[in-house]
């Protein structure tokens, strides 16, 4: 792992700090094949070297939440797409007990998406 990667996360001030590191298990803990980067300063986890997901903080609230690259396929209406056309966000407060079954439900599906070729890896 990353040093850059690391301090990422050891720099964000609790409860986003344990917010991120537990939504970061979840999401390495998901399938072997994922693994970790940072991109545009933030955590950019890959499937098969495509970009599946990213980690990050909202600019204004501060709040965690995971962005779904591919999210346009995912039907949820706890996911936001504001402007995006591809994109969608789960916002995640980071004061309440994490929805990890929904969260590892949802991860899990998106990475069907990449499992079952509905998005090519390469």
């Amino acid at each position: 792992m990353s040093t850059d990667i690391d301090s990422y996360y050891l720099e964000k001030d609790e409860p986003d700090k344990s917010c991120l590191l537990t939504l970061r298990e979840c999401m390495l803990r998901q399938d072997k094949n994922i693994s970790e980067t940072l991109k545009w300063g933030m955590p950019c986890f890959i499937y098969k070297n495509k970009i599946f997901c990213y980690l990050s903080t909202d600019k204004k609230t501060k709040e965690p939440y995971l962005l779904m690259v591919e999210g346009k396929h995912l039907n949820h209406p706890e996911l936001e797409k504001g402007q995006r056309s591809r994109m969608k966000i789960l916002r995640i407060n980071p004061n309440i007990d994490l929805p990890i079954a929904f969260i590892n439900a949802l991860l899990n599906e998106a990475l069907d998406l990449y499992r079952l070729g509905i998005i090519k890896t390469k």
